[in-house]
């Protein structure tokens, strides 16, 4: 049984710095993106060390994450959400200071690994200190994070690079970390619980040597392999992934039949709700990713918009986001458990309207008949993100909260990745109208948002560990 003390009477500041943790890391894989014109003049950096800049850090935080969540449950959440914290301010250091491409690739991936250790710890943690109502909205709160994290980064980046704060440049793309994550270490001790160890056992090492090696392989073709037209090597490895995959499940499966304590155990998969619930965070994350990055090609490439006004459209949708994540209580009350499917069936709609729009205005006029579309879409989004993540881990038992939690960050990330590939294929097929590769890919981002709805529904309908599955 989990152990902790009581929760603050106020739980602001505990939801605060949990969710200090996953803003920064989050915040991270955005902030770089304006910053890295200026890291290649300055470091005198290759094509492919740029490349390398971004790719480390996605990659490690990505093989990191169910490892990370494992460690948690066998040593303790707070203890380990504190070491990822150390770990990544001190990589953020080593960034902001790097002198040559060599030193800032090895810091970008610590900070991916010390992110893999802090994230999983969050989800666990807002699902058992905070509970009935208090738990609702700080599901709520996790999703406005990633929502603003994701919004800010290239925002914030800019303008820290603008400031050229003591002529840092883009050195306080990463030094702005150190604040937040000594305020984090400082007050941290007083605001979380600790918790104790869920279970009493060791790491198993090989398993999370398969981990890293299966995710790498899936995910390391996934984001390059698009970039550079999809040579050779990046179909090899996606094949090789499958043996790998299969070595990862029959060695947790022998060693829970051995009697020891796999990093990935194979009960997890034997809760439906859970495994349904990872199917809808795949196709929602795989449509999400593929929206921003599809729509901002077409704002730019064939509504021919600058970067800033590109920007400004895209703040339409975050006011979107933004009102229907704000209002989850409201929502959730008013529509019941059936918020996620209704959040997905807006985006569906959203994405309609936005053909009817692309077909029957071609030239930059449709950007006026786009902004209620995008901010339907936004609504959609946020009814979704907020109790996603709840939903998933509601039926995973406490002593593989940490875990559980990895292998649903796991997920989004492969998503993510996947999602962006797919559609990077769809766009870039050969179509010779422009617009009609637009309507393609929406198309596919259409089916996605039914996909969520019609997933989600068979998640209601999962057995729960005390409850009998809904009625037919």
């Amino acid at each position: 049984m989990t152990s902790a003390l009581p929760v603050p009477r106020s739980g602001w500041p505990t939801l605060l710095l949990l969710l200090s943790g996953t803003f920064m890391v989050v915040l991270d894989f955005f902030i770089v993106n304006v910053a890295l014109p200026s890291i290649q003049h300055d470091l005198k950096a290759s094509d492919s060390a740029v490349q390398l800049v971004v790719a480390g850090y996605g990659l490690a935080n990505a093989a990191g994450l169910i490892t990370g969540g494992r460690l948690g449950d066998l040593f303790g959440r707070r203890r380990m959400f504190m070491l990822g914290l150390l770990l990544f301010t001190l990589a953020s250091a080593a960034c902001g200071l790097a002198q040559g491409t060599t030193t800032l690739i090895a810091a970008r991936i610590m900070q991916g690994l010390a992110g893999a250790l802090l994230q999983p710890q969050v989800l666990a943690m807002l699902g058992l200190v905070f509970t009935g109502e208090a738990r609702a909205k700080a599901f709520g709160a996790y999703g406005v994070a990633l929502g603003l994290a994701a919004a800010l980064g290239q925002l914030v980046g800019g303008l820290l690079i603008h400031a050229d704060f003591a002529q840092l440049g883009w050195r306080m793309c990463f030094l702005i970390n150190l604040p937040i994550g000594l305020a984090g270490l400082l007050f941290g001790l007083r605001f979380i619980p600790p918790f104790a160890p869920e279970a009493r056992s060791r790491l198993d090492v090989p398993g999370a040597l398969w981990v890293a090696l299966a995710l790498a392989a899936v995910l390391w073709p996934l984001v390059e392999g698009r970039q550079q037209g999809w040579p050779l090597w990046s179909v090899l490895t996606l094949i090789v992934a499958l043996p790998l995959i299969a070595g990862l499940a029959l060695h947790q499966r022998r060693l829970e039949q051995r009697g020891g304590n796999p990093l990935i155990a194979p009960a997890l998969f034997r809760l439906p709700a859970f495994v349904i619930g990872l199917g809808v965070t795949l196709a929602f994350f795989a449509g999400n990713a593929s929206f921003y990055f599809v729509l901002a090609l077409y704002l730019q490439q064939i509504l021919g918009l600058e970067a800033l006004a590109s920007g400004l459209v895209f703040t339409v949708l975050a006011v979107g986001f933004f009102a229907t994540s704000m209002t989850a209580k409201k929502l959730a009350a008013r529509l019941g458990p059936q918020t996620i499917a209704i959040g997905a069936l807006l985006l569906a709609a959203g994405h309609g309207l936005m053909i009817a729009v692309v077909l029957t205005h071609p030239g930059s006029g449709a950007v006026a008949w786009l902004l209620p579309v995008l901010c339907l879409q936004g609504a959609g989004l946020g009814m979704i993100i907020a109790p996603l993540m709840s939903a998933v881990l509601a039926s995973v038992p406490a002593a593989h909260a940490g875990v559980a939690a990895g292998v649903a960050s796991t997920v989004q990330q492969v998503g993510n990745s996947l999602g962006v590939a797919l559609i990077g294929i769809l766009f870039y097929a050969g179509w010779t109208e422009p617009r009609l590769a637009f309507v393609a890919s929406t198309v596919y981002l259409l089916l996605l948002a039914l996909a969520v709805a019609a997933l989600f529904q068979r998640l209601q309908c999962a057995p729960q560990p005390a409850e009998a599955s809904c009625a037919a």
